[in-house]
């Protein structure tokens, strides 16, 4: 299966004036009958709990579709403290997997047509992003939704790009992140977004998860990372870690794992769905991010602690992914 990057693209939109940061940081969670408890979780763990190590952290609210309380999987009931009413100053409003059998409510779509009018970005996790669909704000422009939903949105909404094949997608003011577990990503991806690098990795560490998966990354692979059956790959993948800023070759790795070259390759697409130097091409972009975001060092001193050996080099890869230089990328995102 192709892999196909999805990470930042700036798309220009049509409001009135640029939003101050502190406009996305008010994070309001959308309620509703038949909620699914693992999605809801999770914008509420990345969002919602209190971080008083980290300055000016998330406003976080959760506004009820319906009058409560609300049903959720296992048995859980949900009191929601508010209405769509709250959605009104929001900045970033998150829909968590909706009933895909159904049409959203009129009067939900419009409520998210007028906070999208006044700046506000609208985030979906899996099945969410039928309700943003049906706003037609996504008219033209690229989404993604659980494997399973892919042909019914393709069909629902012809006008919208989907990306099948990755774990979310970042339009600018509108995200979309694919199954449940994706939305992890999704939410983190915010997170590196609005406050850098070093305070996702800090959120990842709470959570005892990864900091960053690419966007573009396949939605299933066949094995899990660290299986029982493959703990060579757990092993090759931290060794590589610490290894970016050599001149890496799928020989090497294969030298490492203790297999041919060949072999190698077939197991490794097997269980990560993309090649080795693909995978360490996005690592060493992700190792640049971080370094664009959280040190004054050159270009020229940043593609060799990568790995990349030149600035063209990273010029070429960090723009094929994140869609931006690295020049444009450090202006925008690095912490003072």
């Amino acid at each position: 299966m192709a892999q196909r990057t999805s990470i930042v693209k700036n798309v220009p939109n049509h409001r009135a004036k640029p939003k101050p940061p502190d406009f996305f940081r008010n994070v309001v969670l959308l309620a509703y009958d038949g909620l699914g408890a693992f999605e809801f979780g999770i914008a509420v763990e990345v969002f919602g709990l209190p971080r008083p190590e980290i300055r000016d952290w998330y406003k976080f609210r959760v506004c009820g579709l319906e009058p409560g309380p609300l049903r959720a999987t296992g048995g859980l009931r949900v009191i929601a403290p508010g209405g769509l009413e709250g959605l009104s100053k929001s900045g970033t409003i998150i829909i968590p997997g909706f009933r895909t059998e159904e049409d959203p409510p009129e009067h939900l779509i419009e409520t998210l047509r007028r906070a999208h009018r006044r700046g506000a970005r609208l985030v979906s996790i899996c099945s969410g992003v039928f309700v943003i669909a049906a706003t037609g704000l996504l008219d033209g422009r690229r989404a993604t939704t659980h494997w399973r939903y892919v042909e019914k949105l393709k069909n629902r909404y012809p006008r919208i790009k989907v990306e099948p094949d990755v774990l979310y997608v970042d339009e600018g003011d509108i995200l979309t992140s694919a199954g449940s577990a994706a939305g992890i990503d999704l939410c983190l991806h915010i997170v590196r977004r609005d406050f850098g690098a070093d305070t996702v990795n800090l959120v990842a560490r709470r959570l005892v998860t990864s900091p960053h998966r690419e966007g573009g990354q396949v939605q299933f692979i066949e094995r899990p990372v660290g299986e029982e059956s493959s703990p060579w790959l757990a092993s090759l993948f931290e060794w590589v870690q610490h290894h970016l800023n050599e001149d890496l070759s799928v020989q090497d790795l294969a030298r490492r794992a203790h297999m041919s070259k060949r072999t190698l390759s077939r197991r490794f697409i097997e269980a990560t769905g993309t090649s080795p130097a693909n995978w360490i091409n996005g690592l060493r972009v992700t190792r640049a991010r971080d370094l664009l975001e959280t040190t004054t060092l050159g270009i020229e001193q940043i593609a060799g602690g990568c790995g990349f050996g030149s600035a063209p080099t990273l010029r070429h890869h960090f723009k094929t992914r994140m869609k931006i230089s690295p020049a444009v990328y450090r202006s925008r995102f690095r912490v003072k």
